[in-house]
């Protein structure tokens, strides 16, 4: 007799896929309930950021709120929307230290690109009725990208040019440079500049290219100009700052109806290059187009002036127009007739520009953006 015995199947797991390993780490990245945290979290940055224009201006405000990682909280905030809104005591005041941290415009937003991107790859399916949720998220994803790209990449320019005047240079209202400046040769100019955001406060800044050193001793972004008074702590020892003293002015804020912009001054010491002999300390401000430096022979121009961003054109203001409507200031139209003078690609014409009629060349716009009476 004989016994003949089965094998008996065993039952083996099954093995985890590496993309059901990645969809359980996505999870929790994917849920519904960060969405609507980060959606709060995002309307309260965007209430603070918008109360903060109270005190300082827009470009500062998004800076600090919308595009870092982390910005302060300023509780004083809370108490001003209170004092505007529910008639609390004008008196109460709350001091600036007194802030809460709060993830920035930064951390959100890339919280709620990742969110969306893992949602898609979670929980959403690919299905014909789902194709218009499908538009709008990708029309999100598109801005969040755009809005990225744009900030890091587009810059914004002026031209300010007085009638019967010829630049070739455009500026950014929003960001300022040292120049140095040395008009000792008959054909041509050499200026070297210092970015602002190079130079720190109380740092000896040094450069190969710059004739000497450079030393801020104070640097103030809003500030107005009177004269020296007896009392005063006046740190110049050259130039306008010896009849002059800057104050410091707090910066125009973002809800002012002032059409006027912050005007910076700040107070440089010179060094001759590379040694501890003191060239003066000079008052370099937005009041003031240049002061004069003698060195080694030479007499250089040194300012504190918008950043400049040089063409291969240039433009001459030949008549500016302003038109109002009859027995009133209210205007009614401004325009601009220019020419236009590129060497290099043999372009000499003349151009209309109007608030509706930009000038369109080399890949940049211009438009008739306002004017200085």
């Amino acid at each position: 007799m004989t016994n003949d015995t089965l094998d008996t199947p065993t039952k083996t797991e099954p093995k985890t896929s590496l993309w059901n390993q990645i969809k359980y780490v996505l999870k929790p990245i994917a849920s519904l309930q960060l969405t609507i945290v980060l959606f709060s979290m995002s309307l309260v940055l965007v209430f603070f950021g918008t109360l903060a224009q109270m005190n300082n201006g827009i470009w500062t405000v998004v800076d600090q709120y919308f595009w870092s990682k982390f910005v302060w909280i300023e509780l004083d905030l809370v108490l001003k929307f209170l004092q505007v809104f529910f008639w609390f005591p004008k008196t109460w005041a709350l001091p600036s230290y007194v802030a809460i941290p709060f993830p920035a415009g930064q951390l959100i937003g890339f919280a709620m690109l990742t969110n969306l991107v893992a949602a898609h790859l979670v929980r959403f399916r690919m299905t014909w009725k789902r194709s218009g949720v499908m538009i709008i998220h990708a029309g999100l994803i598109l801005l969040f990208v755009g809005e990225a790209i744009t900030r890091m990449k587009q810059v914004e320019q002026r031209m300010v040019i007085d009638e019967g005047q010829t630049v070739h240079f455009a500026e950014n209202s929003r960001s300022y440079e040292f120049s140095f400046e040395d008009k000792s040769a008959k054909d041509h100019d050499t200026v070297v500049v210092v970015p602002e955001a190079r130079v720190h406060i109380g740092e000896r800044f040094s450069d190969p290219q710059l004739p000497v050193d450079l030393l801020v001793l104070s640097y103030y972004k809003n500030s107005s100009v009177r004269a020296v008074e007896p009392s005063d702590k006046n740190p110049a020892t050259a130039g306008h700052g010896l009849t002059d003293f800057a104050e410091y002015r707090k910066e125009i804020s973002g809800v002012s109806t002032d059409p006027k912009t912050d005007a910076p001054s700040t107070y440089v010491k010179i060094f001759r290059k590379g040694t501890e002999e003191s060239l003066g300390t000079y008052l370099l401000s937005r009041f003031y187009k240049s002061e004069s430096l003698d060195l080694d022979g030479k007499t250089y121009s040194i300012a504190l002036r918008n950043t400049r961003y040089y063409k291969s054109f240039s433009v001459k203001l030949k008549k500016f127009s302003f038109d109002r409507y009859i027995g009133t200031n209210k205007p009614k139209n401004y325009s601009s007739d220019i020419r236009l003078v590129d060497p290099a690609n043999e372009v000499d014409r003349d151009h209309h520009i109007a608030m509706n009629e930009p000038l369109r060349y080399g890949g940049e716009t211009f438009y008739q953006g306002g004017f200085v009476e």
